[in-house]
Order: C-alpha cells, then sequence, then structure tokens
C-alpha cells in the first residue's frame, strides 16, 4: 500500500495550482472558439474546441513534467519536446480533416477544421504557460471568425463570384 501512495503521490515539477489554472485557461480559449462555430451551427462546436484545447495543454504540461521527471534524467538519453508538439499538430490535424466534407463540388467544415487544429496550438501554448501568446491568439481567432464572416455576408462572397457572367440569351446592360 505504500508502494501505491508513493507513486500516485510524488509531486510534479510544476506546481499543481499552476497546472489547473493552465488547462482552465485552455478550456477558457478553447471555448470561445468552439462558442462561435456552435453559434454558426457547424459540425465541430464548443465541446470539441474545448476537448482539442484542453487535450493539447495536458501534452505540453506532460512534456514540461517528463523533461524534469527524474526517471528520465538518469540513463543519459536525451528527449526532444518538440516531438509532442508534433505528434498534437498530427492528432489534431487528424481529427480536423474528419470535419471536412466535399460534395457536389464544395467544401465544407474547412474553416472549423482550421479552428480544430488553432484550437490545439492554443491549448499547447497554454499547457506550456504562454498565457499571452494563448490569449492573443484566441482574440485574433476570434476576430477573424466573426469579423470576417460579417465582411463575407456584406460583400456576398458565400454565393458565388461577385463578376458574375451574363446568362445565355440575356444582353449585359
Amino acid at each position: 500500500m505504500e508502494q501505491l501512495v508513493e507513486e500516485f503521490g510524488h509531486p510534479t515539477y510544476t506546481a499543481f495550482p499552476v497546472i489547473v489554472a493552465r488547462l482552465l485557461l485552455a478550456a477558457l480559449f478553447g471555448a470561445v472558439i468552439g462558442f462561435e462555430r456552435e453559434w454558426r451551427n457547424r459540425p465541430a462546436g464548443l465541446r470539441t474546441h474545448i476537448l482539442v484545447c484542453v487535450a493539447a495543454a495536458i501534452y505540453a504540461l506532460l512534456t514540461i513534467e517528463i523533461v524534469h521527471a527524474p526517471m528520465f534524467v538518469h540513463d543519459g538519453s536525451q528527449f526532444d519536446p518538440i516531438r509532442i508538439v508534433e505528434a498534437v499538430t498530427a492528432g489534431v490535424a487528424f481529427l480536423a480533416a474528419g470535419v471536412v466534407i466535399f460534395t457536389k463540388g464544395e467544401v465544407h467544415g474547412l474553416t472549423t477544421g482550421a479552428g480544430m487544429w488553432l484550437a490545439g496550438a492554443i491549448g499547447v501554448a497554454s499547457g506550456l504557460g504562454l498565457w499571452q501568446v494563448a490569449l492573443f491568439a484566441t482574440v485574433l481567432a476570434l476576430a477573424v471568425l466573426t469579423l470576417l464572416h460579417t465582411l463575407e455576408r456584406k460583400l456576398d462572397l458565400n454565393n458565388g463570384p461577385l463578376i458574375r457572367a451574363p446568362e445565355e440569351g440575356k444582353r449585359e446592360e
């Protein structure tokens, strides 16, 4: 029993309240992006973006803990923490690709997929404690998703090209 307590009770390099704060921040930032997607009734919304962002933050935190864990230091082996970021990127890209649909010559879900990929990056930044980077990326993402959507609607960019060819049999005026 003593060994079990010792195994699950060892301290982390990062203070536990900091870990909690980073995960909550990742959840909040993922929720901001996910809410916008949910509001627009897109395929991956609030829950998906929160989970992607928090998962990426956990991987980033695990990277910090692994680099400083005594069990990996003693044998002289080296660990490349960038591999965790690469794995998160590949995993989220796989999920995001599943959201993209190609039907009747049109692509749907690309923005949602990109949002999921960004949520993964924001999660990594949050997990690494780079809160300013995560916050600015979230604000920038929200600006892109909302302001550009408004601009697209005003310019009617979603309904085809701005300059349309005249229909057959009709003259241009």
